[in-house]
This record gives C-alpha cells, structure tokens and sequence, in this order.
C-alpha cells in the first residue's frame, strides 16, 4: 500500500512537471524549426513554392484605403 502511494506521488509530481514544462520545449523546437528554414534561406536551399497570381490588379483593402484618407488629412503647423 505504501509502495503504490509513493508510486502515485512521484507520478502526480512528473505529470505537474510535464504539464509546466510542455510550453517551454514546444517553443524551444519552434524555434530550433525556425532558425533551420532562416539557414536555408541563407544558403538559397528553400524550395520555391508556386504562387498564385493573376494578372488582374488587386484593390486596397478598406484599412489601406482608410489609412491613406487620414494620411492626407493630417494638418501640418506652420
């Protein structure tokens, strides 16, 4: 009986410890993945994905058309 309630104690400990430590290594290899595509790009070793484009020019979002207005009509102190 003892046996098994520190068995379980250790265990719960472990399981915490884990569950602490999870989001800390996800973004370490994150980070490891990143830095591995950065080198590639370096040495130009990327492949080239296709992209699809279209010869038809594209409108400004809103935003852009938004913030080009308020550009403009900034007043200027003299």
């Amino acid at each position: 009986m003892e046996t098994t309630r520190v068995f379980l104690n250790t265990l719960g400990v472990l399981g915490v410890f884990v569950l602490l430590a999870l989001p800390s290594l996800v973004g370490h290899l994150h980070d490891r993945r990143v830095d591995r595509q950065l080198r590639a790009a370096e040495r130009g070793a990327l492949p080239k994905k296709d992209q699809n484009s279209s010869s038809k020019e594209t409108e400004p979002s809103t935003a852009t058309w938004y913030a080009d207005g308020l550009r403009s009509k900034k007043l200027v102190n003299s």
